[in-house]
């Protein structure tokens, strides 16, 4: 397959011109390994002279449920260790007799477990992080579980308390222990991150308290409470290494290590799960807006600024990492680079 970097890089580029983000990175490629990559622009808009690099670390954002949560839920439930539709509470005590109790590890990756879709940790449960803990764990739902699709970030956060529970180890400990190290994602880690590492991090948005842009912090602010750890966001990565996980995903037989996780668990991720209910969701993945059945393209976005898109059909993936947190929060810009993108790497 040959790809058209030419229309990538012009696309690309004028999101730049336009202010849509200071610089951006992006790879498409297959199983085999990288066929095309390129950047733009710069590093931060503060040092003009200083360009973006393919080494270039990024604030992953919600890329953080795929990367630590989705990973580690794999390798427990291809363990063995979890059965995906049993109740919570009929095997996690914390959350027996509880409303949450009665939804299932299934319902939480689909998004249809009828969480609150209220997120604001600090305003609902205040700062420590044992009564945010007891507070997510055990408040009423929004609705039975099964009846609706509701996108909240709680679902991750509490498969991230979930997964910590069964494995006896921190989040960031069991993603770097099953997933990370044994796929050779060096540069993937959580935050706050070293001096020598944020130097190299793309600044995303400006911080209210001390007047400057978030570099090597989460700019997700639930996870600068919970000390940077969570299964919300959190993350830091580069491009190689989402070239790498990706790759895995497509082929994990062939590669020369192997994650905790495998080709089950990724089959199964990426097919519908929520039947009729709408938008469709897989395991917390979800068909790309627009493509068809025959195209079988799969993503998972950040609110920094960072996608990635999968199609096993296709033997095709694509990563696009950008910081356009550091001029706006409005979406619809970038999103329809994201689209054309998308349009020009699965062509």
């Amino acid at each position: 397959m040959t790809y058209r970097t030419d229309r990538i890089e012009q696309l690309l580029g004028e999101g730049v011109r336009c202010k849509v983000y200071p610089g951006a990175v992006w790879a498409v490629g297959d199983s085999v390994g990288v066929r095309a990559q390129g950047t733009t622009g710069v590093l931060d808009p503060a040092e003009p002279d200083v360009k973006t690099r393919l080494d270039t670390v990024y604030d992953a954002a919600s890329l953080t449920k795929i990367l630590a949560v989705w990973s580690s839920i794999g390798t427990l439930w291809e363990g063995g260790v979890l059965d995906l539709d049993a109740p919570l509470g009929t095997f996690w005590n914390e959350v027996t007799g509880h409303p949450l109790g009665a939804a299932t590890v299934r319902q939480l990756l689909t998004h249809t477990a009828g969480l609150p879709l209220r997120a604001q940790l600090k305003n609902l449960y205040g700062t420590d992080p044992k009564a945010i803990r007891a507070g997510v764990l055990h408040e009423a739902l929004n609705r039975p579980p099964g009846q609706a699709v509701e996108y909240t970030d709680r679902a991750a956060l509490i498969l991230g308390y979930l997964a910590e529970h069964l494995s006896g180890q921190s989040l960031d400990q069991l993603a770097s222990e099953r997933a990370w190290k044994p796929l050779g994602m060096d540069s993937t880690r959580f935050g706050p991150l070293p001096a020598e590492i944020a130097s190299r991090c793309a600044p995303t948005e400006l911080d209210q308290d001390t007047d400057t842009h978030l570099k090597g912090v989460a700019h997700d602010f639930s996870a600068r409470l919970l000390g940077g750890v969570c299964g919300i966001a959190g993350a830091f990565t580069v491009l190689d290494d989402l070239a790498v996980f990706l790759r895995y995903m497509l082929e994990p037989a062939t590669a020369a290590v192997e994650a905790g996780f495998g080709a089950e668990w990724t089959s199964y991720s990426l097919t519908v799960q929520t039947g009729d209910l709408e938008p469709a969701r897989g395991l917390f993945w979800h068909p790309a807006p627009g493509t068809t059945d025959e195209q079988d393209v799969w993503v998972h976005y950040g609110f920094t600024g960072t996608g990635m898109w999968i199609s096993p059909t296709a033997d095709r993936w694509a990563v696009l990492l950008t910081n356009k947190l550091y001029y706006t929060r409005d979406r619809q810009p970038l999103a329809a680079i994201r689209d054309t993108f998308r349009n020009l790497s699965f062509r």
